[in-house]
This record gives structure tokens, C-alpha cells and sequence, in this order.
């Protein structure tokens, strides 16, 4: 019997396989490309999106006014939208609800009863408790039946006395994704040419609203106005409105602003805590921080108020250093070099390599190169030549001269002002390097303090800006952990409250992620230089501490001795009756010294009383001397110290700044 085939067997039901279709090369934007992954830079929810977007806007209104050496006035106000407000300023007409049953916050009448019976009960459950004496537990509230629908919305709005921005490049500078002005190798807040863009860019996928920005520069008399969004696909502004105003206030500096969802509820507590600890590291900077809501109860205004006019060094551009370039940089540096040969290219372009240098360095890469060769005409090889010598040969490291650490002075004046402790100890380390990038760590250790919990507070800065997430993988957090002995230093790690402040300042931030919000573990130079720093401060912290604890023993030394005073003076007045006694009867004799003081004790010259007095005063005299001997070793640096505050002088006058660890000498001429 022949066998049926398969397509005779299953007669009709066989299909010809599809081919499949051809794969189609399509185009990103990068604005269309950071849309669908915007947790690359920060916008992973809406909470976070309120965040960053705080964060950003302060973050450039900062450098604005730094660039031009204006101490920072920065009015950050975030206003909650409710549902009704936003819908007219979309011009969307509010609707009833007519199929209820369509939402996902719908409840059946079943599911309603459920719910309220199991809320019954609990009440129930929670009257007992409490008339039998027992600790109630606040009832829970149940969560409102929020559809995922419904969304909260803010108007962010950020004014500073920054530069401003030149009336025509405002578009590029919002509308168009990875153009900024902080792509040169220096020390900056940000690299990525995407903060407030990301923030259009969110605006525009929740709410699309533009985004609105008043610029006026220095001794304009007009100021700019522009509203605009981005369009995605093409990574270019759109333009609303892009004119010139008056400018009868002479302002000058930036205000922007930004309708975006977001979600203050869940992270009220990060955004305060970052107003905090940016406050910490820039205490020339004042900073106004509202949040308005139509509830006046949850309306915050909290102002943190400047404490130094001295402000760090601006950043300056550097050169590359040889041992941190790859082969795609050299082929630039090349491109864009204005010199002609290559030994002119090599000093030039290149830190730490002098005339000498750049002789030997050519000698060594073979016959084929000379230092009078074209530079523009080195092949590919020749290239990979000189980058593999510049990765093997030993170069000095790059000096810190480009970097802008807060300083000592200001991180210290920055964790007083916040944090009020009971002893700080601050500490900047030299320039150190890895892989060719200077870097400088500076450290602040606080004991005591107000708002501060018992344990260790953690406050992390990469070039001046606080790091609030991923803390458990960041060097300072494993280093502070796992490698201070803090009871070495006489600290208790888990009782004593204790503030661990470290700032990292470097041309190239080793940050792991694409968040930037914590540096690796695994570079062997910051972790050693974190450690060190952190080490230095505890070592000042102990000599205080110690000495904290000696004049506390000399009080409580003091106060045994002055409890048993009256103690000691009845025994030793009834040992001296008893020897006057023994004297006078001429049972016993003694020395002329001794045979007056018993003369007196039996003329009643010498009683409880006088005897009690000289006792308290020698007590005294103990504690004095002592206290003596503890202040000229301590030295005058611990004599008791009041704080002055100075005001600010008019910014006409010349002067020079002598800075030292613990205070700022200005000279004026």
C-alpha cells in the first residue's frame, strides 16, 4: 500500500512558506535615538524625569554664572499643574466620564463591599488593641485607585545672573541634541550636550508643551525671548516665537522653562536632599528652592543662603596627555592642527612634551619619520607607530593646574553651614593621574551635626556635583566602609553621627554607567587617593577628639574630687583634734612646723570651715594648672574662636586672596 504524502493527507491545509520580508537600513536622529532610551540619561520614570530636569537647569545656571566669575543667585520653582489647569493650557475641554467600566481605577460594587468590610475589620482589630493598652499601628490608608492614565504635572522654571546666551544660537543650543560648548578636554559639570534638551525632549513626549527661554547677556538692552521643541526625527529646533524684548532691568542671565509629568511625591526627598548638598559644595551660591501647590500645606520655600564670596578658579581647556589618546584622536588632532610638521605637532598638541622630548620620541618611531615631515601626510601606519609608542614610552603626569577643586576653605565653610557639627576635619590632596587624566580628591570628615543620623552620611561630588544614586558600587561608599578602621580614630561607625564628604575633580569622570551617578571601584589611583584623604581628615578628628576627652576626664576628675571634700575635711580635722590632743598632754611630740598648725587646730584658729576652704581651693588650683598645661600644649589654634562674618566689598576694588586651609586673607591696594 502506497504511503499518502502529507499535502494529499492534509488536503487544503498546506501554505507555501512566506519569505520574508528584506531588511530596510534606516536612520536615527540622535534626538530620535535618546527619545526611545531616555534612561540613558536620567529620565527613567516620571519621578526621575522631575529630578534630572531640576538637576540639569541648576547644574548650567551654575557654570553660566560661574564663566564670567558671578557668584551664583540660582531661583529654582516647581509648580504642580492640576489636571483641569493643564487640560486648558492644551486647550483640551474637560470630559465627564460616561463608560465607567472602561478605566482601569473602575471598582465593582462586589469588589467596593470587599474592600470596605476588610477596612471595617481592621478598625475593628485596631479599637481593641488600643483599649487592651497595646501599640496601635497607624492604619493604612488604602491606596487610591489611581488609573495609569492619570498623570501629575509640573512647570519647572530656573532663573539665573549667568552670562545669558547670544540671541541667535538659543535654537541650537535647546533644539538640537549633542551641541553644547563643553566638549574641549576640561573639567566640567556635564559632557553629553543633552541636559535641558532631554528635558524638551521629555516635555514634548508627555505633555507637548515647548519649552520657553529668556536670555540677555551683559550690557545688552534687549532681552531674548524664545519658545520652541525639538523635532525628533530631524534633531533640529522648531520654532515658535524667536524675538527681542526690553530689557529695562538691565538683567542679565537666563530663565527656562519647562511643563513636563513628573512625580513630586516620590521624590521630594532627592530633590531636597541634592538643593542640600549642592548647597554644601558651593557655599559662594545662593539658592532659592519653592515648590507651589494649589494645597498650601505642601507648599516648601526653603532658602540656602551664600556663606563665602570666594569663588574656586574657573576651569581651564587642556592639552591631551600622550598616554591618554587612542588612534581616532590622534587622526583629529591631526586633521585639525593649524602647525605644519611634526615636531611642531607633537609640542603643540600634546602636554608634557618639550622640544628634547619630541627629538627623542621621532628618533625612536624609525627611519621612515623625521621632524620635518608634513604632518597631514603620515599614513595610517605611521599613525598606529606613533600611538604605540605613546602608550609604551614614560611621559611625566599632567600637572592639576587645569582643574577647579572647591577647595578646602569652601567644602569646609559649605558641611558647617549645612550641617552645624560638632568637629570637622577637611583635607585636598595633590594632583594625582590615571590613564594620563589629572584628577584631584578633596575630603571632609564631620562628627555631630543637625539632620544628620547616627552611622555613616555619605556625601559624594564629581566636579562639583552630588551623586544621589547607585551609592553602593561607588568607591567612596566601599572605601568608607570596608577600608577605614574608624575606631583607630576614636569614632564609633555605628553610634557616633558622622558626615564623610569626598569631591573628585578631573578632566574625565570614570563613571560606570550611563547614568553618571557613581564612579567605579576598580581604579586602583582614586580608590588609594579616596582612602588617603579620608584617612588625613580622621587623623585630625582623633587629636581633637582625644583632647576632647582629657578635659572631659579632668571635669568629671574635678567633680570626684570636689564631692569628697567634706568627707576628707571631717576625717582630717578629727586626726588633727586627736594629735593636739596627744601634743598637749605631752604624750607625744612634734616638730616645730607641725607642733604650730596643732597649736592653732587647738586655739580653734584652724576648724572644719578653714580646713574645707583650702581644701576646695586647692581642688581648684589642680584643675587651673591642668587646664593650663592642656591649653599651651593645644596651642592657640584651639583657643576659643568667634565666627566673623564679613560683608561683601564693592567688586570695583583690587585685591588679592591668600588662601589657606582654614581661612581666606584679602589684601586690598
Amino acid at each position: 500500500m502506497e504511503s499518502e504524502s502529507p499535502t494529499e493527507t492534509k488536503k487544503g491545509k498546506s501554505k507555501t512558506p512566506k519569505k520574508a520580508k528584506e531588511s530596510i537600513l534606516k536612520q536615527k536622529s540622535p534626538a530620535e535615538f535618546f527619545a526611545e532610551n531616555k534612561n540613558i540619561a536620567g529620565f527613567d520614570n516620571p519621578g526621575k524625569c522631575l529630578y534630572t530636569t531640576v538637576r540639569e537647569l541648576v547644574e548650567n545656571a551654575l557654570d553660566s554664572a560661574e564663566a564670567i566669575s558671578e557668584l551664583p543667585v540660582i531661583e529654582i520653582t516647581i509648580e504642580e499643574i492640576v489636571k483641569s489647569k493643564f487640560n486648558s493650557m492644551i486647550g483640551l475641554v474637560d470630559r465627564e466620564r460616561v463608560d465607567e467600566e472602561l478605566y482601569d481605577d473602575y471598582e465593582t460594587a462586589k469588589a467596593r463591599e470587599k474592600r470596605l468590610a476588610k477596612e471595617a475589620r481592621a478598625q475593628e482589630i485596631q479599637a481593641k488593641n488600643a483599649a487592651l493598652g497595646k501599640k496601635v499601628k497607624e492604619h493604612a490608608v488604602s491606596k487610591s485607585s489611581k488609573g495609569r492614565g492619570e498623570a501629575s504635572f509640573y512647570r519647572v522654571t530656573c532663573r539665573d545672573n549667568g552670562r545669558g546666551m547670544p540671541h541667535d544660537d538659543i535654537p541650537n543650543m535647546f533644539g538640537r541634541v549633542l551641541s553644547g560648548t563643553k566638549y574641549g578636554l576640561k573639567q566640567t559639570r556635564g559632557k553629553f550636550g543633552l541636559g535641558a534638551k532631554m528635558a524638551l525632549i521629555w516635555s514634548k513626549m508627555s505633555t507637548g508643551l515647548p519649552i520657553e527661554i529668556s536670555s540677555s547677556m551683559r550690557g545688552q538692552n534687549y532681552l531674548s525671548f524664545c519658545r520652541l521643541d525639538i523635532d525628533i526625527h530631524r534633531n533640529i529646533p522648531h520654532i515658535h516665537l524667536h524675538e527681542k524684548r526690553d530689557n529695562k532691568d538691565k538683567w542679565h542671565g537666563a530663565e527656562i522653562q519647562v511643563v513636563i509629568e513628573g512625580n513630586w511625591t516620590t521624590y521630594r526627598s532627592k530633590i531636597l536632599h541634592y538643593m542640600r548638598q549642592m548647597a554644601v559644595i558651593t557655599p559662594y551660591a545662593q539658592f532659592l528652592f519653592k515648590f507651589v501647590s494649589d494645597a498650601p500645606d505642601k507648599n516648601v520655600t526653603i532658602k540656602f543662603a551664600r556663606r563665602t564670596d570666594v569663588m574656586p578658579p574657573v576651569p581651564v581647556e587642556t592639552k591631551h596627555h600622550p598616554s591618554s589618546v587612542d588612534i581616532l584622536l590622534i587622526k583629529r588632532l591631526i586633521a585639525e592642527t593649524s602647525k605644519q610638521n611634526l615636531m611642531q605637532f607633537l609640542q603643540h598638541e600634546f602636554v608634557n612634551i618639550g622640544k628634547p622630548l619630541a627629538e627623542r620620541l621621532i628618533g625612536e618611531m624609525g627611519p621612515d619619520f623625521s621632524p620635518k615631515m608634513a604632518v597631514k601626510s603620515l599614513t595610517d601606519q605611521q599613525i598606529v607607530r606613533i600611538h604605540q609608542l605613546f602608550r609604551q614610552a614614560k611621559f611625566d603626569d599632567p600637572s592639576g593646574d587645569c582643574l577647579s577643586p572647591a577647595g578646602e576653605y569652601n567644602l569646609r565653610l559649605g558641611i558647617i553651614k549645612e550641617l552645624h557639627p560638632d568637629m570637622v576635619a577637611t583635607y585636598s590632596g595633590s594632583a594625582q593621574v590615571f590613564e594620563g587624566h589629572p584628577f584631584i580628591v578633596e575630603a571632609g570628615v564631620s562628627v555631630g551635626g543637625k539632620d544628620v543620623k547616627q552611622g555613616l552620611n555619605i556625601f559624594r561630588f564629581a566636579n562639583r556635583i552630588p551623586l544621589l544614586f547607585e551609592q553602593g558600587g561607588d568607591v567612596v561608599t566601599r572605601t568608607a566602609l570596608k577600608r577605614i578602621s574608624w575606631n583607630n580614630y576614636k569614632i564609633n561607625q555605628t553610634q557616633d553621627k558622622i558626615g564623610v564628604f569626598v569631591s573628585i575633580v578631573s578632566t574625565k569622570i570614570p563613571f560606570k554607567g550611563t547614568g553618571k551617578e557613581y564612579i567605579g571601584d576598580d581604579i586602583s589611583e582614586i580608590a588609594s587617593a579616596v582612602k588617603s584623604a579620608i584617612q588625613q581628615c580622621c587623623i585630625q578628628l582623633k587629636s581633637k577628639i582625644v583632647k576632647k576627652m582629657q578635659a572631659r576626664e579632668q571635669q568629671e576628675r574635678k567633680r570626684n574630687l570636689s564631692k569628697y571634700i567634706p568627707d576628707a575635711t571631717n576625717a582630717v580635722y578629727d586626726v588633727l583634734k586627736e594629735m593636739a590632743k596627744s601634743h598637749a598632754s605631752k604624750k607625744k611630740r612634734y616638730e616645730e612646723g607641725d607642733a604650730d598648725i596643732l597649736r592653732k587646730v587647738s586655739d580653734h584658729l584652724i576648724t572644719k570651715e578653714t580646713l574645707y576652704e583650702k581644701l576646695t581651693q586647692h581642688v581648684e588650683k589642680v584643675d587651673y594648672e591642668m587646664a593650663l598645661e592642656y591649653a599651651t600644649q593645644t596651642g592657640v589654634r584651639e583657643e576659643p574662636r568667634e565666627d566673623i562674618y564679613l560683608q561683601s566689598l564693592d567688586g570695583k576694588d583690587n585685591f588679592f586672596d591668600f588662601h589657606s586651609p582654614i581661612f581666606v586673607f584679602r589684601l586690598f591696594l
